[in-house]
């Protein structure tokens, strides 16, 4: 029975990383045909919904004021900004490139960290960053042959909302030493809707319902119901049954779910280049999750 148990866990955390890796191919699929703001006021509604059976009324009095602040903070930055700086992002680059830009994250919260919460700048850190940052430079070599429109613009944007995510990441790390991660997610979710809706307002008309096809809902339905939804729901879950090292080692399922997925879902052509920037920036991934598991046995 224990054994049944642990796979089970196991299997939430490498689908919750394999649903969060499919949010880049599926924001390029959702770009063509809905406006920026639309698509993500309904992406973020539709993970509300997911998330709304594990906000508990009875705790909302429990946020004092600088936890309201933090969960306004995470709804603006790691939702609205990530989200509509990513759709605008992926308007410009291809999939396998914003994949590639996206796996840098890891690396992107330890700087955040050390920059503005004083954490200690390890060796491994700096070549992470390193890394992420060469992986990067490697796409733009010579310009990245796979195409896109002002390709470096894109990766530009899509950078920025990396930032945005390692401040969700960061914020959120202070409201779990008191408050459930899902219930975070949820009400940062429903804080969300409501700065999207002004914009999403703005761009109703620049929303052509007859040219968006069953494909398109269905990828649209996808990026909100399933990888900010049910992706964090089983992300989370499983995190509260393992120790930080066994879900550390987890953390480099989703850059190679989000590489694989752009080129099986979006049909996008095998380069070399594209392989370069990958291998430097994972590397930069696994040293981050030996940083992660070096951080969790001192914590025991």
């Amino acid at each position: 029975m224990k054994r049944q148990v642990d796979t089970t866990t196991y299997l939430m955390l490498f689908f919750g990383m394999v649903l969060f890796g499919s949010a880049t191919p599926l924001s390029k699929l959702v770009t063509p045909h809905f406006p920026v703001f639309i698509a993500g006021s309904l992406r973020v509604l539709l993970a509300f919904l997911v998330l709304l059976p594990f906000i508990k009324l009875t705790r909302l009095r429990n946020y004092k004021g600088r936890d309201r602040w933090l969960l306004l903070g995470i709804a603006l930055f790691g939702v609205l900004g990530f989200t509509a700086l990513m759709l605008y992002g992926m308007k410009l680059v291809t999939g396998v490139t914003g994949s590639i830009v996206m796996s840098g994250t890891p690396a992107v919260t330890a700087a955040f960290s050390i920059l503005f919460f004083k954490d200690a700048l390890t060796w491994k850190k700096l070549v992470a960053l390193l890394l992420a940052i060469s992986g990067v430079l490697v796409l733009q070599w010579k310009g990245d042959p796979s195409g896109g429109t002002r390709p470096w613009l894109g990766v530009i944007l899509i950078f920025a909302a990396v930032c945005c995510e390692a401040g969700y990441t960061l914020m959120g790390k202070a409201l779990t030493k008191n408050f459930p991660p899902e219930e975070i997610a949820g009400l940062s979710a429903l804080i969300a809707v409501g700065l999207f809706i002004p914009f999403a307002s703005w761009q109703v008309p620049k929303l052509d319902l007859a040219k968006v096809s069953i494909r398109d809902w269905l990828a649209l339905t996808a990026y909100g119901l399933v990888t900010m939804g049910l992706g964090s729901v089983l992300w989370y879950k499983g995190l509260a049954r393992v120790e930080g090292t066994i879900a550390a080692s987890f953390m480099g399922v989703m850059p190679v779910s989000a590489l694989l997925l752009s080129y099986l879902l979006l049909g996008e052509k095998f380069r070399w280049l594209h392989m370069a920037g990958f291998a430097l920036v994972f590397c930069g991934v696994l040293l981050m999750i030996s940083v992660h598991r070096d951080m969790a046995r001192k914590m025991k």
